[in-house]
């Protein structure tokens, strides 16, 4: 079971319920998101007096080369990486309570506070703005407690608090789709569409009815500061002052979109009386591949299929707003990612991504300067090193166009290229 794909981990009783509430159920996606039901879940999976456990990971150690016309780019070895261990276990008739943690090693693994990515703007490094590069996670990713409780054969109830956390707001992030889960860097619009999948004090509720979900956050709007191995109060503490709302629906097995909407107060740490608007859509299509019938002895899942290739594409638009003055940013992303023969992976995400004159000047005044598009290739191959642990090899390689605003200082089509062992755990 390699990959886990069509499970449906569904309360006794409700084996056959509606492939959105089962996704829901199994909560193996960031926050209270969700991917298509069809989407594999790569983990390692156990039973331990009555709790069922699982155990999610992926780590990338990477060369990247990031080059344009002058000194702008750079290249550096550095790791991106997070593990996920979760447990569930009934509660209450037909609820089900999961706890679940997420933490990160990119405190050590990425050194200088940024790895280079060219063209890539948000958070700070030493107090100043981070340019052509891309932050590390924190730490502890999220801390989480969630409850789920069926509320007849089509309706479920869920709640989610987290001291950090993922509220409800956009796709499931980047690190945790499984489109993007062969590119070991950062989308260029992180910033206009899942930014917010580490942050503090985040309560959510959900209601789902069949092939549909809404959902309302709260939590603090404040990013991560530079401090990653601890959560640190914030300049305006850790309050819950910020808030969101997402419809998800999901009309078929392989089929997923949402729409949300947030205020978010005073996301950035060097502008900190800027509020901002955000939204984002988004469409999530998949396709198992090679499936052939499988069955299990877990109790409570209902394992249809073993797959052993996937298609997996995702549509995302991202947009922000300044309250302070109303400068909006956009950023448009298409990736498809496609699993064959079993170990083999091949990727394209093409990107079209509002930047700002923070670009070539990080301590003026910021003004839009135009978009950057990106277009990304890879491919990597899956090899068994380990009991329950995957490596694969591979690269990647980027074609960036830049704005007239931009080409004086990067020339006109930049690139990038990554070379990179990825692992992963798996049953």
């Amino acid at each position: 079971m390699p990959d886990m794909p069509g499970m449906n981990m569904s309360a006794p009783g409700t084996k056959h319920a509606d492939p959105l509430s089962g996704t829901i159920w199994q909560h193996t996606d960031s926050g209270t998101s969700t991917e298509p039901a069809s989407t594999p879940a790569p983990m390692w999976m156990g039973q331990h007096h009555g709790w069922m456990t699982m155990l999610h990971g992926n780590a990338f150690v990477a060369d990247t080369q990031q080059q344009a016309d002058n000194s702008r780019g750079g290249d550096k070895l550095f790791s991106t990486n997070w593990i996920m261990p979760m447990a569930m276990h009934p509660l209450g008739g037909n609820g089900q309570i999961t706890l679940r943690a997420m933490f990160s090693l990119e405190p050590a693994t990425v050194t200088g506070r940024f790895y280079p990515e060219l063209f890539q703007q948000g958070e700070t490094a030493f107090g100043r703005p981070i340019v052509d590069g891309q932050h590390p996670h924190d730490f502890f990713m999220e801390i989480t407690a969630l409850y789920d409780l069926r509320l007849g054969q089509h309706a479920l109830l869920s709640l989610y608090a987290a001291p950090v956390g993922d509220p409800a707001l956009g796709p499931t992030a980047y690190p945790h789709r499984l489109s993007a889960s062969e590119d070991p860097i950062a989308a260029l619009g992180h910033h206009q569409q899942d930014s917010s999948h580490i942050a503090m004090n985040v309560v959510t509720a959900g209601l789902t009815y069949k092939w549909a979900r809404i959902e309302g956050s709260g939590f603090h709007g404040e990013e991560p500061t530079e401090a990653r191995w601890q959560p640190e109060p914030s300049a305006n503490g850790h309050a819950v002052d910020s808030y969101s709302a997402r419809l998800t629906i999901s009309p078929t097995r392989n089929w997923s979109g949402q729409y949300s909407v947030a205020h978010i107060t005073a996301p950035e740490q060097l502008h900190p009386t800027e509020d901002q608007q955000r939204q984002t859509a988004s469409v999530m299509y998949n396709r198992p591949l090679g499936a052939h019938h499988d069955t299990t002895s877990m109790p409570g899942m209902d394992m249809a299929t073993h797959a052993t290739g996937d298609w997996s594409n995702t549509l995302l638009w991202g947009h922000t707003r300044s309250l302070a003055d109303n400068t909006i940013a956009d950023s448009y992303l298409a990736e498809s990612l496609l699993k064959f023969h079993t170990r083999n992976y091949a990727w394209v995400r093409i990107e079209s991504a509002a930047r700002t004159s923070e670009l070539v000047n990080p301590t003026g005044p910021e003004l839009p300067v135009g978009h950057v598009q990106a277009y990304t290739l890879g491919y990597d191959r899956d090899y068994k090193v380990a009991p329950h642990l995957l490596a694969a090899p591979g690269a990647q390689f980027t074609v960036y166009r830049a704005p007239d605003a931009l080409v004086s200082t990067y020339g006109r089509t930049p690139l990038g290229a990554v070379a990179f062992v990825r692992f992963r755990i798996v049953q």
